[in-house]
């Protein structure tokens, strides 16, 4: 049995009986082993973890800047190898001479725009996406330097490359640098995550080729939905 309310666009569900890992189909267990992070971008950081907090009771942990980006973050762990990213405009860089990633600069609220994936040898998986009509953009390397002094870098398919309006992930790989979630905030984990999009069919079609059994419904616009249990319940983000 479970007791829901409403906070916005976010329904909080405490579980009387908590959450059953074990009643996770085979498809959904994949899948969350398939995810490295959720992107839940806001235009202000500390207004994004303060209400991540509200929600799920827990803080998020100062990630650092993306230099030259114009961005920085916030993480909660989700899992050993998953994490929320919560990402925002970085006050204390100049404004990039591009846009900021995913669309930060137009936001008019905070929400979920978009989802990373664990890979590995992601030139290899360009190129296989590419032939199977993906276009998942070059590979880039980034790096961002955490407010303790670690220097973490990364390889990833070009997270401007946007597909699917977000609902099709682009690709990571650490390397040998520690994953974030280890150092991030715990006490959430992710147990589901699903989208809505106007194109369902096409959405699914491109996830598929991937390898990923993502459920897509149809819906008005574009919408990641994230469930997430933390020490305030369940909560469905989005």
């Amino acid at each position: 049995m479970k007791h829901c309310r409403i906070i916005g666009s976010v329904a909080i569900c405490a579980m009387a009986t908590g959450f059953d890992v074990d009643a996770q189909s085979d498809d959904a267990a994949v899948l969350l082993r398939q995810i490295d992070h959720l992107v839940y971008a806001t235009p202000d950081l500390s207004a994004g973890v303060e209400r991540i907090e509200a929600l799920l009771g827990v803080r998020a942990t100062p990630g650092g800047q993306h230099p030259g980006e114009g961005t920085r973050n916030a993480l909660i762990a989700l899992g050993p190898t998953s994490y929320l990213e919560i990402l925002a405009p970085d006050p204390e860089q100049p404004k990039p001479d591009r846009s900021r990633r995913f669309g930060i600069d137009t936001l008019s609220g905070p929400r979920l725009v978009t989802w990373a994936a664990k890979g590995r040898d992601l030139t290899q998986t360009v190129n296989d996406a590419r032939r199977r009509g993906v276009p998942l953009g070059d590979v880039i390397s980034g790096s961002r330097r955490t407010p303790t002094g670690v220097l973490l870098s990364w390889h990833t398919t070009n997270q401007r490359a946007v597909i699917a309006d977000g609902m099709v992930p682009f690709f990571i790989d650490w390397g040998t640098t520690p994953h974030p979630a280890s150092s991030a905030a715990s006490g959430a984990t992710l147990i589901a995550l699903r989208a809505e999009h106007p194109d369902p069919t096409n959405v699914r079609r491109m996830l598929n080729q991937l390898g990923f059994e993502l459920p897509v419904t149809k819906g008005p616009r574009a919408a990641l939905v994230a469930s997430i249990v933390g020490p305030r319940g369940r909560v469905e983000l989005r």
